[in-house]
């Protein structure tokens, strides 16, 4: 799903996908919400407390993997999400020390908060205690993306475009260059041969 499709979505249907499309990818649609919001079609003071319900939700749903999935799920299918079972058990020992810290890191730390809230499951924290740290945790982050949204979207969406035209751009200079690499290889190694 591009970032072009997710805005398109929200700019037609509003609040009806805002919610679904925040429990699965939260922090990129907040941020695509605030800039929407700042161009007059969505109400930040709608989306604040939408985006906030949703992201506890998704939260829960990752927790409830590790509480019932467990470690044969996180055994078969982590690698798949970059979740390794060393890096489960260090995260479950965590939680029974330092259980609010924890899940409030794994809230401000994107690229950890996954692993983390499955930890969470499988160390088996209580459901009330999980559910307050996050949403103690989600209620600035939430926050402050839809307000970088709300006033840098713009350059976000600049810049989205900025790194798919380079992205391009780079794709083809590659294959041009080993097409490069394999004529002079192929012309190199014939000259040899008539030697």
């Amino acid at each position: 799903m591009t970032t072009a499709t997710v805005i398109a979505w929200l700019a037609q249907y509003r609040y009806i996908v805002l919610f679904p499309l925040v429990v699965i990818e939260g922090p990129i649609v907040t941020v695509l919400a605030g800039f929407l919001a700042s161009l007059g079609q969505l109400n930040l003071f709608i989306c604040y407390p939408l985006i906030v319900v949703a992201d506890v939700l998704g939260d829960l749903v990752m927790y409830a993997q590790g509480r019932w999935g467990g470690k044969p799920a996180v055994t078969r299918w982590g690698h798949h999400f970059g979740i390794k079972p060393e890096t489960i058990v260090r995260l479950e020992n965590r939680f029974k020390d330092h259980p609010g810290k924890t899940l409030i890191f794994g809230k401000v730390s994107h690229f950890f908060g996954g692993p983390i809230l499955i930890a969470a499951g499988m160390a088996r924290m209580r459901v009330s205690k999980f559910l307050w740290f996050n949403f103690l945790g989600t209620l600035p982050k939430s926050l402050i993306l839809l307000l970088v949204g709300f006033y840098f979207g713009q350059a976000y969406v600049k810049l989205d475009k900025f790194f798919t035209y380079a992205g391009w751009v780079a794709a083809i200079l590659v294959a041009i260059g080993v097409i490069v690499y394999i004529v002079i290889s192929k012309t190199s190694k014939k000259h040899i041969d008539e030697a």
